[in-house]
């Protein structure tokens, strides 16, 4: 409370003509409730937690994958989410294989390229010896199927595999499913009515208290590629349909990670946020996306000081982003940031040939679409 007064004393004595003001001023336009985003991904994190504690109590003698703690991913957490009005907590949860399983993941030839196409394979292995003995377990592959069928629950590949591969919407469905006898053995089925909400990749949930205040959380399911921050992921932002047993690449789990190594090592009023925020504000409507923003900002922040992010230098730094932008747009090119890209933080764990992989041009639909390209400048010089 004290520090939002000392701001709006300062916001009272504000000269337009400082730069430093200004900043100020933009700041003012596209602040929202921080205090209540806060709670809202507090709140987020914990129920999704206590779902994951009571899935595991309740599946503990399965052989469903094994759900990890979540991962806090996406704009909002990040902290620049465009607008208050739709705010998603966004959840990401790895996905272990069950014992006796082990996961495939099949990527393009060398591993490095974020393909449409990546699939996960099950396969299973030997639980009778070895370092792999499990106790109370038949194995799979080496005990007679009526036994298995009589006295141990079936294995993934006869529930959530299409073939030998795992079937994106059969895992959603399946968590799904259990979601509802979870949430009414949870912590907080007396403070929140729970709605699951239709999707076929994501588990989508709204959160409804007795006020009527309404909070939006998507759980997303991927598998870590090799030890990094790479995931193949149920979340997919293509409209054309894809076969059910497709993991597109994700690195909404590294990005993350690069934006909290940078809110650890900026100063703390730093504006590199607001930025992003406002550029997004301006750029609603037009055709360069909120992920293309993102993506140069990124790039800007590994290239300027973080010590040159602060609010007076908002302005230029707004500058900057644009200026890049219209670059960008005018040699049809803007690079992936974590392909072929030196500059990325160690923090950061990359599968080891992403430094010296071919770079993956963001807007390569101007190179291969004339209309596309104009319109894209016309939007630019508008704006």
């Amino acid at each position: 409370e004290r520090m939002q007064e000392r701001e709006e004393e300062e916001e009272e004595i504000e000269d337009p003509n400082d730069e430093e003001d200004l900043g100020r001023i933009f700041a003012k336009r596209i602040r929202w409730p921080v205090r209540n985003l806060r709670y809202g991904g507090w709140l987020a994190q914990e129920v999704v937690r206590d779902l994951l504690r009571v899935f595991q109590e309740l599946l503990s003698n399965s052989f469903f994958p094994v759900l990890q703690p979540a991962i806090r991913v996406g704009s909002t957490f990040e902290g620049w989410s465009p607008s208050e009005s739709d705010t998603v907590y966004r959840m990401f949860v790895p996905l272990k294989p069950p014992r006796g399983h082990v996961f495939h993941l099949e990527l393009d030839p060398v591993g490095e390229m974020p393909l449409k196409d990546s699939c996960i394979r099950v396969e299973l292995e030997c639980t009778c010896t070895g370092e792999r003995l499990v106790e109370d377990m038949l194995c799979f592959l080496h005990h007679p199927k009526e036994e298995l069928r009589r006295n141990q629950a079936p294995s993934l590949l006869s529930t959530l595999c299409t073939g030998s591969y795992l079937d994106v919407e059969k895992t959603v469905c399946w968590f799904q499913k259990f979601v509802r006898p979870a949430w009414m053995l949870g912590s907080y089925v007396h403070h929140y009515n729970m709605r699951v909400l239709p999707s076929s990749n994501t588990c989508k949930l709204q959160l409804t208290n007795n006020f009527w205040k309404i909070i939006f959380i998507e759980i997303i399911f991927g598998v870590q590629q090799g030890n990094s921050d790479i995931f193949l992921c149920s979340q997919t932002t293509e409209t054309i349909s894809t076969p059910s047993t497709t993991w597109p690449q994700s690195h909404i789990v590294a990005e993350a990670k690069f934006f909290s190594y940078v809110a650890r090592e900026a100063p703390r009023d730093s504006f590199h946020l607001k930025c992003l925020q406002l550029c997004t504000h301006i750029l609603e409507g037009t055709s360069f996306s909120a992920y293309a923003l993102k993506t140069i900002v990124m790039h800007l922040l590994t290239s300027i000081p973080l010590s040159d992010w602060r609010r007076r230098d908002f302005l230029l730094r707004l500058l900057d982003i644009m200026q890049y932008l219209r670059q960008c747009v005018e040699e049809k090119c803007l690079n992936h940031f974590f392909f072929g890209n030196e500059n990325v933080p160690q923090e950061v764990i990359l599968p080891p040939n992403f430094q010296t992989a071919k770079s993956h041009n963001l807007f390569k639909d101007l190179v291969q679409d004339p209309a596309a390209h104009a319109e894209a400048l016309r939007e630019f010089t508008e704006l």
